[in-house]
């Protein structure tokens, strides 16, 4: 291009010499390369990019989550309860103490087992009935003696040897040690509550 622009201005320069269009030459190759440039150089008209900016949504996955862990104020109390070979409370139904108000032996024909021991009950009834709130027909102190526990440590006890005090069960070693029990019974009670579960770890 810039050669055609050269030539083209050579051949309309004034006059025909060649001294005349040796004077001419420099202004005209300014010019036409001036000229060529401007012309070359042309703004980029293409549009601008539309594309839209990136829309991904930010991570928001949860972080790691944790588990609290077990501590000595966190961990729950052991759970145990009076059992032979599996069977809790000597074999009698905890629901017939509230519903018959009697010491009433269960059968092993209707069962249930919850908290690692097997609880028997003297009918179908009553088995569902402890099955759907066991908390409401359990013996206190995992079915130990009363008496014991008041007294800091464990023992068996004699499933007629019972009292119901403020809705919930109590039983204790045998007839004998029931009455001992029996009076005082608020305070032992309070003793057995501040003693357990800990005196479990007495054995």
């Amino acid at each position: 291009m810039v050669i055609s622009v050269l030539n083209r201005s050579l051949r309309s320069a004034p006059g025909s010499g060649i001294r005349s269009t040796r004077r001419l030459a420099p202004k005209f190759v300014i010019l036409a390369i001036a000229f060529a440039l401007t012309g070359c150089a042309q703004p980029n008209t293409s549009a601008p990019s539309t594309s839209a900016p990136s829309t991904s949504a930010p991570n928001t996955s949860a972080p790691n989550s944790t588990t609290e862990p077990t501590t000595a104020s966190t961990a729950a109390a052991p759970v145990r309860y009076y059992a032979q070979d599996g069977i809790a409370i000597g074999g009698a139904d905890p629901v017939a103490y509230f519903t018959d108000s009697a010491y009433v032996p269960g059968t092993s024909e209707f069962t249930h087992d919850w908290n690692g021991v097997t609880w028997q009950f003297s009918s179908a009834k009553n088995r569902d009935s402890f099955a759907a709130t066991p908390t409401n027909y359990e013996p206190q102190y995992g079915g130990f003696c009363a008496w014991a526990v008041s007294q800091g440590y464990t023992a068996e006890i004699d499933p007629s040897a019972w009292k119901i005090v403020e809705g919930k069960l109590y039983l204790n070693y045998d007839q004998k040690i029931q009455a001992k029990w029996a009076k005082d019974i608020p305070a032992n009670i309070a003793k057995a509550n501040s003693n357990w579960p800990g005196v479990l770890s007495k054995g």
